[in-house]
């Protein structure tokens, strides 16, 4: 079996449901010979990521997945390889933690006022959860006291555009972010570049954009990811001259289709991000 790699997964330091030794276990137990964490906006569990691949035989890389905008929308932003001492990324982090909190909060009075339900409770509930206080920690605390049944009913009913508890956010700017992460870690990359809501047109631009900018690869293999995406991504990363990038974007083991791990193999002509991790 060709190795199996993962550049994009997420532990209970943000919004994913698995401490990082635990995540690491079920990523041993696929094969996964290589593996990041890249939590949204921390590096708080990296450091017990590393333990656990060193005691289960994985090469570890440190990640984060850092948000920013552009044009209005927001966009992520996966760094590899990340120095975790590194005193621009903490401001960094330091500043998006401050939004996420006072989204939180603004949240919660919404549902309290509009929704008419315990939103300031939930809000509290989910801030004292610790790691990245996250929409989903707030999804799962709406289940969890019955105002929904799943996550994805606590968005369409509570938390997504037009609903009683939706408060936009605004992220740094993608391009006064890339200079700073760049300076923090071997190698930048743009996740999930087909999931967002672009023309073909202002995508090409978002990645022409990330390139000047410094960017290195863009994420092409993908859990989900559909056949024709897939060729029309690989198809933008030559046409910038990006490498490329694989990961599950794993949350949750209650999801068995995305598990851990992908395959190392890219598309023809693509460059593996991999390459300049040799020393992560």
């Amino acid at each position: 079996m060709p190795d199996l790699i993962d550049l994009h997964t997420h532990s209970n330091r943000s919004d994913g449901v698995l401490s990082p030794t635990a995540l690491v276990a079920r990523a041993a137990a696929r094969g996964v010979s290589l593996l990041a964490l890249t939590d949204h906006d921390t590096i708080e569990g990296c450091d017990e990521a590393r333990t656990a691949c060193a005691g289960v035989g994985i090469r570890f890389v440190p990640g984060i997945e850092l948000s920013t905008q552009w044009r209005g929308q927001a966009i992520h932003v996966i760094g590899l390889g990340v120095d975790t001492a590194s005193p621009v990324l903490a401001a960094q982090m330091d500043e998006v933690a401050r939004r996420r909190h006072e989204r939180m909060l603004a949240i919660g009075e919404r549902l309290a006022s509009r929704g008419r339900i315990a939103g300031r409770e939930i809000a509290a509930a989910a801030l004292a959860a610790g790691g990245i206080p996250t929409r989903m920690h707030l999804a799962r605390a709406l289940v969890a006291q019955g105002y929904a049944d799943d996550t994805q009913q606590a968005f369409d009913k509570w938390l997504g555009r037009g609903q009683p508890g939706h408060v936009p956010i605004e992220w740094p700017e993608l391009l006064d972010v890339m200079p700073h992460l760049a300076g923090a870690c071997r190698a930048t990359v743009l996740a999930h570049p087909h999931r967002y809501r672009l023309s073909g047109g202002a995508l090409r631009q978002l990645a022409a954009d990330f390139t000047a900018a410094g960017g290195a690869a863009l994420e092409i293999d993908m859990a989900g990811m559909s056949p024709g995406d897939r060729d029309r991504i690989a198809s933008l990363a030559r046409r910038q001259g990006l490498a490329g990038s694989a990961g599950s974007d794993f949350h949750d083991p209650a999801v068995p289709w995305n598990p851990p791990g992908r395959f190392a193999k890219l598309a023809e002509g693509i460059a593996p991000v991999t390459e300049r991790l040799d020393d992560a």
